[in-house]
């Protein structure tokens, strides 16, 4: 998923110099992956049982590889657009069943290690940034597309035989029945309304940000420091978000939630600006780190502030609105695009400026130790001694 989502961005450099691709026009193809995305993850999200089919997994596995080969086939735009789509479609799939699989198999061991597993993101945008890179001196834009289909498809063998999630049991089901009926009554839970409203908006214009940077960083890097150094940039911030997910979790055990979410959306957004603001070799390797160490920790620390404050269906809400906020962001960095990359990265660290802000009213009174209805007696829950990465396998 690493690979087939994100190569788009080392890649979209080389379609702009052979393959006469428009600014404009990538960022239209940078969206039509997030509506793919949006779709696939609303599709898991709507139907449960999606999560539990390896046949689905394996014909995702084998669509996204796929529409990797068949980008260099064509130089027509919409033909490009709708493979972009539909790779997003496959990508959101495979990334929900693989994390269900992930979960559902690792629960009883530390929370940590399943945010390891989600680093796997990160390891793909390694592979492939470092696969561009060493490709790019003897080979255009087309090898570039079907060596990271090669790769997508040495991945997928690899995971072919991965194990979906078992379906629930009679006594489970039964469970989650009367545990729902006893969250669904407002007058026994807790109310957290005004602060979900604030993580939701954070979410949402993190989603803003974080894939204008996502999109656009390796280009803009590229734009003032021409060379290798974009591409090397790109393997930085796979190599910084491996780790990233268990390592936010482990800080969680000694501070809250919002106050780290906020830490995170501010270096995040330091890291997006410093190429725009300072230039330089120095400043694009710092703002790879920066950004690739946040970018993953930040979805961990609002799903798992989300699941904290027993909302109804925080966790779709959020994904939801992190998703359009993704199909938002290179809309509305397009217009800025004709001048180049500069002044895209600045509004993209003002929108995580933003969020940030929205984080630091959250911060205001929230309910770090609730009581958690359940259909026993209630239960205290402290919120920084529990693991993000427990809802972290949603995003």
């Amino acid at each position: 998923m690493g690979v087939g989502r994100f190569v788009y961005t080392p890649i979209l450099p080389l379609m702009h110099a052979g393959a006469g691709l428009s600014a404009g026009a990538g960022a239209n193809l940078a969206t039509a992956n997030y509506i793919g995305y949006l779709v696939g993850a609303l599709v898991g999200i709507l139907a449960p049982a999606v999560v539990r089919s390896r046949a689905l997994l394996r014909t995702s596995l084998v669509v996204l590889t796929g529409t990797l080969a068949a980008m260099p086939a064509t130089h027509d735009t919409a033909a490009w657009f709708a493979l972009r789509l539909l790779a997003g479609v496959a990508s959101a799939l495979i990334f929900v069943i693989a994390v269900s699989s992930l979960l559902g198999h690792l629960r009883e061991y530390p929370a940590h290690l399943p945010g390891w597993a989600f680093g796997g993101v990160g390891a793909g945008i390694a592979l492939s940034g470092l696969l561009v890179l060493v490709l790019r001196p003897v080979a255009d834009w087309r090898a570039a597309w079907w060596a990271s289909a090669a790769l997508a498809a040495v991945l997928a063998v690899a995971s072919w035989n991965l194990r979906p999630e078992a379906p629930p049991t009679t006594t489970q089901a039964t469970k989650a029945t009367t545990v729902t009926a006893a969250t669904a009554d407002s007058s026994r839970g807790p109310r957290t309304h005004r602060w979900f409203t604030a993580l939701f908006a954070s979410y949402t214009l993190e989603g803003i940000g974080y894939i204008i940077a996502g999109t656009f960083l390796v280009a803009a890097i590229e734009q003032s420091s021409p060379g290798p150094l974009g591409g090397g940039a790109w393997v930085l911030v796979g190599l910084a978000a491996v780790p990233s997910s268990a390592l936010w979790a482990r800080l969680g055990r000694r501070w809250s939630r919002p106050d780290l979410l906020l830490a995170a959306l501010v270096v995040q957004a330091v890291g997006i600006a410093l190429p725009a603001v300072i230039g330089g070799a120095p400043a694009a390797l710092v703002s790879a780190v920066l950004f690739g160490a946040t970018f993953i920790g930040v979805s961990t620390l609002a799903l798992a502030t989300g699941a904290h404050l027993e909302f109804p269906r925080s966790v779709a809400l959020l994904t939801a609105g992190y998703s359009v906020g993704q199909i938002l962001g290179p809309l509305v960095a397009a217009p800025l695009l004709h001048h180049g990359y500069r002044q895209a990265l600045l509004l993209a660290a003002s929108v995580v400026l933003v969020a940030a802000a929205a984080a630091a009213v959250l911060r205001i009174g929230f309910p770090h130790h609730m009581v958690v209805v359940r259909a026993t007696a209630p239960v205290r829950q402290p919120a920084p001694t529990e693991s993000a990465a427990d809802a972290g396998s949603h995003r």
